[in-house]
């Protein structure tokens, strides 16, 4: 059974910069297309960044394009985001998800907010 577990979220000021992680248990995560996504209250859940099982293919929302960076540690069995230049708009509940195809596990989730 596949678990993850988010780590890294917290506050930060306009600008600044958060690194979050995506700790997986369960299996190897180069057999899993891995993403992140976000969601505030009251709006859809938004998929910013995707990498495939293996490794080659990486995806970015506009919205993060340039300012986000996801990578994954084989060694670890984890996955990170690298978020810099904050916005206010990047406050959110931050979620990593595994599937193959499918986002079918999902993390709890932790809090970003950026003031």
């Amino acid at each position: 059974h596949v678990q993850l577990v988010e780590s890294g979220g917290g506050s930060v000021q306009r600008g600044g910069s958060l690194r979050l992680s995506c700790s997986v248990s369960g299996d190897t995560v180069t057999k899993y297309c891995l993403g992140w996504f976000r969601q505030t209250p009251g709006k859809e859940r938004e998929g910013i960044a995707a990498l495939n099982g293996g490794g080659g293919s990486i995806v970015y929302a506009n919205s993060v394009k340039g300012r986000f960076t996801v990578s994954r540690d084989n060694a670890k069995n984890a996955l990170h985001l690298q978020m810099d230049n904050l916005e206010s708009d990047d406050t959110a509940m931050y979620y990593c998800a595994a599937g193959r195809p499918g986002f079918g596990h999902w993390g709890q989730g932790t809090q970003v907010t950026v003031s």
